[in-house]
């Protein structure tokens, strides 16, 4: 008897390892996933010899560096000016289109960086279209005697990256005179304050944490560039890390450079914090008002809508036009080619996985932060979405040395132990791609489903838990089937930033394999414009799909209830 009853108190007293620190543990391990490009990189950075260093500072940096920091203070102070000139245009004013502008101003989302520099450089050739109809109208027969300044420079780089990256300051700028304060722009109206004064000296004062945070993802963007960076003769951090792996194959070299780039973006992230340190936004105790906007009748509203009409053109509808105009032409003189089968394959199902792969990840951190509310798991979430901020061939270059070691290190082992070779086991055959677009867009994914999950009362949770529902059968239960909307949003911000991010897929697609963005950007460098029109316009095609479910939240968020 005694031995059956010591037998059994230590089963009854032995306590329970609780669920929901699973789900704390799978959290930390996305974290460290997400950080092992950039322990990669740190590591062989710090492994590479300082006369490579040296050199690449003398020979890459002393150009490269100088070369993006320019490019970044103009397009920032460009897409900055655009983008709340805009938002202030739609929100505090009403003209005939004014409903058509609200949306219409979100275009320039669906035309990547680089499909924009391909388009211009061809319609603003001496030789091409718009050039050629100037000569015309001022009476000019060839390009000796007029041309306009050459595309491929510093200032049509700005030019061209502002006009297309904008949308990041319009939508939270827009979104803070819409939401915030609108009786204190009543009251500086009411009080005599001009039109222009009350522009300059409530609005955008009011709306300063909007632009930081706006121009911070600009810049973000713009670091990411390499195509339209390349194309257009500037030579960035972005364009030095390709050039000196995929040309010298100097991998310590590009970790070197790569890790230069890191440091530039910590810096940015850095000031954005710092712009807005005392910057906080206040609701009055009051019922908040809605801003009346200011009626432009007559002629001046037309004049309104073609100044809001212009950013449009420019960053969508001319090159939308030019690639509609050489797709069809493309597909009238060959048709669909069985190369451009397989590229839409390739895409389609490499973005399709790695969304899967990045909601899987994503909802891992949103529902750890959920449940476990605390330090280690808002940390968790944090460092699992870091990648976001750092650009794709920063991701690259990590993933490069991660995995290539790891491949390495199978492939050795299997040699000695069984007398044959696994090869590239990761990076040959497309994983490497995946995990570096899981890491790259993880904080689309948690961000969205994090905020799917706010929005579920935590009523719910003592219900299910009263009801002796565990952890898990909760999540199944009653937090997946309220976040379906929030887990569809994210996904389709995943698969179309996968569809177009194109360093990553450059330094870490296997052999023989293209995408829409590869193909784009090989026969883009071969100046054979008019082969990749179709697989522009249809990257161009998929991107719009975001825009179209952003316009949608923006109305709904925009209509006084």
């Amino acid at each position: 008897m005694v031995s059956e009853t010591t037998s059994h108190i230590p089963m009854k007293a032995r306590p329970r390892f609780h669920a929901n620190v699973w789900w704390l543990i799978a959290s930390a391990f996305v974290a460290c996933l997400a950080l092992l490009p950039v322990a990669a990189l740190l590591l062989e950075a710090v492994q590479g010899s300082s006369g490579v260093f040296v050199h690449l500072r003398d020979t890459v940096l002393a150009t490269a560096l100088p070369e993006t920091l320019i490019l970044l203070l103009g397009v920032g102070i460009l897409a900055g000016l655009l983008g709340t000139a805009s938002a202030w245009l739609v929100a505090a004013h009403d003209f005939p289109g004014r409903g058509i502008l609200e949306w219409a101003l979100l275009l320039p989302l669906a035309m990547p960086t680089y499909i924009m520099a391909y388009a211009y450089l061809d319609l603003l050739h001496p030789l091409g279209p718009v050039q050629g109809a100037l000569r015309w109208l001022l009476g000019y027969s060839s390009p000796r005697e007029f041309r306009l300044p050459d595309i491929r420079s510093m200032p049509g780089c700005i030019l061209l990256l502002g006009f297309v990256l904008y949308p990041y300051v319009y939508i939270p700028v827009r979104a803070m005179f819409l939401t915030q304060a609108g009786n204190l722009l009543e009251a500086a109206r009411l009080l005599g304050t001009s039109r222009r004064s009350l522009f300059l000296r409530v609005a955008v004062p009011m709306s300063r944490p909007a632009i930081a945070v706006g121009v911070s993802l600009t810049l973000m963007e713009a670091l990411n560039d390499i195509g339209a960076s390349e194309f257009l003769g500037v030579r960035t951090l972005t364009v030095s890390i390709y050039t000196t792996w995929v040309t010298k194959s100097d991998l310590p070299g590009a970790a070197q450079i790569a890790l230069s780039m890191l440091v530039l973006v910590v810096a940015l992230v850095a000031l954005e914090r710092w712009a807005r340190r005392r910057q906080r936004y206040s609701l009055s105790a009051q019922k908040s008002r809605v801003l009346e906007p200011f009626r432009i009748k007559g002629a001046w509203g037309w004049v309104a809508f073609a100044l809001g009409s212009l950013p449009i053109l420019i960053g969508f509808a001319g090159p939308a036009i030019y690639l509609v105009t050489e797709a069809w032409k493309r597909y009238q003189f060959s048709g669909l080619s069985a190369r451009f089968m397989s590229e839409a394959v390739n895409t389609v199902v490499f973005s399709s996985f790695a969304t899967m792969v990045t909601l899987l990840l994503g909802l891992v951190v949103a529902y750890a932060l959920r449940i476990i509310p605390g330090r280690t798991s808002l940390w968790c979430f944090r460092l699992a979405t870091v990648g976001y901020a750092a650009p794709g061939t920063v991701i690259a270059i990590g993933m490069l040395i991660a995995l290539g070691g790891f491949d390495r290190f199978v492939d050795q082992t299997m040699r000695n132990w069984f007398g044959f070779s696994t090869g590239l086991l990761l990076i040959g055959s497309g994983a490497a791609l995946i995990f570096a677009y899981s890491a790259r867009f993880l904080t689309i994914a948690a961000g969205g489903i994090d905020a799917g999950l706010s929005r579920i009362p935590l009523t719910f949770d003592h219900a299910a838990r009263t009801l002796g529902r565990p952890p898990g059968a909760t999540f199944r239960h009653v937090h997946l089937p309220l976040s379906k909307a929030a887990l569809a949003a994210a996904g389709l911000l995943v698969f179309v930033d996968c569809v177009k991010e194109l360093p990553a897929t450059l330094l870490l697609r296997p052999l023989n394999f293209e995408t829409f963005s590869t193909q784009l950007y090989g026969e883009a460098a071969r100046g054979t414009y008019e082969e990749a029109s179709i697989a522009a316009l249809a990257i161009v095609v998929i991107g719009i799909l975001p825009v179209i479910l952003l316009a949608r939240v923006g109305k709904q968020r925009a209509t006084p209830r």
